[in-house]
């Protein structure tokens, strides 16, 4: 009797020993992958910031990338724009001082041309932005905005956050008119248009629109 007692309790233990065991294997593994699905908007500091706004990257030829696909051969292209695009959201986008809320930009104060980092600006050859020459090379752009004109700055202080500008690095500024736009823009677009003096930048936002020529002759 003694012996099947001492046989008894350690076939028990192991028996327990391996009901357990297969539980662990059988359960599901986390899936390390999981952090990368949650939502941007989830407050987890295990997360990297990202931006709200939107990048967007136009060319001159418009599509260029896309040509040069296939036709490798293509020459350089002649502008290229980098901007984020915020988004109107049921705000007021420009307005005086005398308006503090729900504005996005009050008129005759800085405005980076876009959201977060600086709007940035490549030519690739020597070109005159309505009729100011400027040189080839890489230039961040911003914009003090009024009711019935924008004065467009060039500046030299690249990888900048957009609202900090350093103005001893101005290079050039011009002013071109705001117009009202055929639609409303939720999002501030720029986009590139052929014309007769090679292209105009047009940039919208909301019902409003301006145009900046541009020239390589």
């Amino acid at each position: 009797m003694f012996a099947k007692k001492t046989i008894a309790v350690p076939v028990s233990i192991l028996l327990l020993f391996v009901s357990v065991s297969c539980n662990r294997l059988t359960e599901k593994k986390p899936d390390e992958n999981i952090i990368k699905q949650i939502p941007v908007i989830v407050n987890d500091s295990n997360l990297l910031s990202i931006d709200r706004s939107p990048m967007d990257m136009i060319y001159f030829p418009v599509d260029y990338p896309k040509e040069k696909m296939t036709n490798p051969g293509l020459p350089d292209p002649l502008i290229r724009v980098i901007y984020s695009r915020p988004k109107k959201n049921n705000r007021i986008i420009f307005a005086d001082t005398s308006i503090s809320q729900n504005v996005i930009q009050h008129y005759a104060q800085d405005w980076r041309l876009g959201a977060n980092e600086a709007t940035e600006i490549e030519f690739f050859k020597p070109a005159a932005v309505n009729g100011k020459k400027i040189a080839a090379g890489r230039y961040i752009m911003y914009c003090i905005p009024y009711p019935d004109k924008w004065k467009i700055i060039f500046n030299s202080n690249l990888f900048s956050w957009g609202l900090h500008m350093d103005k001893t690095k101005d290079i050039t500024e011009t002013e071109v008119p705001v117009s009202k736009a055929g639609t409303a823009a939720e999002y501030f677009t720029m986009s590139f248009h052929a014309s007769t003096d090679d292209c105009n930048l047009v940039m919208e936002w909301g019902d409003l629109k301006t145009v900046l020529p541009i020239s390589f002759r």
